[in-house]
């Protein structure tokens, strides 16, 4: 994870690190590693929330953020439930927010794990 940070610019880098730990303190009991190129914690193998940059800046993803990122500045993924907001500089990231976001995706996830072996089909996971 350090390797990917340490790629930024020091206003990314700032932005990494604060979503970075801001994620490690809320979802402990998730798994973090480098998965398509990128940070990404993944709860029972089900990916929940990474960041990357991006051109329009850091984005932090939530893969079931649609169903509960709300908000003038969230973008929404048109195809599957995922929902991402895009970061410039450190000051941007609402920690109140990210805080909420990260409970909720404990609780509010969709089937990825199983994406391909369902064919294609999203499923809400019963937690």
């Amino acid at each position: 994870m350090e390797d990917y940070i340490q790629q930024l610019g020091s206003e990314d880098q700032a932005i990494a690190r604060l979503i970075a730990l801001t994620i490690d303190r809320q979802l402990p009991e998730a798994e973090s590693k480098i998965w398509h190129g990128h940070p990404v914690w993944f709860i029972n193998g089900n990916p929940i929330v990474g960041y990357s940059r991006q051109k329009k800046g850091m984005r932090l993803m939530f893969w079931s953020g649609a169903d509960f990122m709300e908000g003038d500045s969230i973008v929404k993924g048109g195809k599957f439930k995922d929902a991402s907001i895009f970061y410039n500089q450190v000051q941007d990231v609402d920690t109140v927010d990210l805080n909420l976001w990260l409970q909720q995706s404990k609780t509010i996830q969709w089937d990825y794990k199983n994406l391909v072996k369902k064919k294609g089909v999203l499923e809400r996971l019963e937690l």
